[in-house]
């Protein structure tokens, strides 16, 4: 790979600016100060240095956000703002993606990464993996609510849900709950609510597999998995 482009993916600066870099001799391929930003490296091998710094090469990054109210869950849209759009430069050069989709108004986990095999394998359907919401609901949320989304709630042309496992936190006229399902239809948390008669007024994602939300980033933070959080995703 070129140097240039190496350092570009890296978000250190566009090729002009590698360019400007190695003029001011602050650029080292293993020890040896370079002279032409379109040096032929091994990213994989190479002990490279802006400034004396190392910069290490990171074909993939997994991003965990707590995404905001009023943000979609999209590459790009030219009418709303989208979860990218939260992104700083250091990290938007890695051409990111979500994982699965939030609705605009939910909040909570998501996952953006440029993995697209993990991402393939977190939303097979053949995975199940499971997926933990909290939700705040208008109207009383009961056991015959609990027995009905364990078997299965019909949420529109004819579509049975999978087992969910509904856990009732406080039941009252705004009930709190926590539901766990292994799929993602369409506002599928919402639709199973409108089968038994109820509106989700509040929605939070709070687990994708062995992740669980940093409670700590505030709406519209992000931050790089842990070593042992990407293992668990594995």
């Amino acid at each position: 790979m070129r140097l240039d482009k190496f350092l570009g993916n890296m978000g250190i600066g566009t090729r002009k600016e590698v360019k400007q870099l190695v003029k001011a001799r602050a650029v080292t391929v293993n020890g040896v100060l370079v002279k032409d930003s379109g040096l032929s490296i091994d990213p994989d091998k190479a002990d490279i240095r802006v400034y004396d710094e190392q910069v290490l090469f990171k074909p993939y990054i997994y991003l965990m956000m707590n995404k905001p109210p009023g943000v979609i869950s999209a590459t790009e849209d030219h009418r709303v703002k989208t979860v990218l759009d939260l992104l700083d430069a250091a990290v938007r050069h890695y051409d990111l993606h979500p994982v699965g989709r939030l609705d605009k108004d939910t909040v909570g986990l998501l996952l953006l990464t440029n993995d697209g095999d993990l991402t393939h394998r977190l939303l097979s359907p053949k995975k199940k993996v499971p997926k933990k919401y909290y939700a705040h609901v208008e109207g009383v949320v009961t056991e015959a609510d609990v027995a009905a989304f364990a078997r299965g709630v019909e949420i529109g042309e004819g579509y049975i849900t999978k087992p969910g496992e509904l856990i009732i936190l406080e039941s009252d006229s705004v009930s709190k709950i926590e539901l766990i399902i292994t799929e993602g239809k369409f506002h599928q948390v919402k639709r199973m609510f409108e089968a038994v008669e109820k509106k989700v007024v509040y929605l939070k994602r709070l687990e994708m597999a062995n992740l669980r939300l940093d409670e700590t980033l505030s709406e519209g933070d992000y931050r790089e998995l842990t070593e042992e959080e990407f293992k668990n995703l594995q």
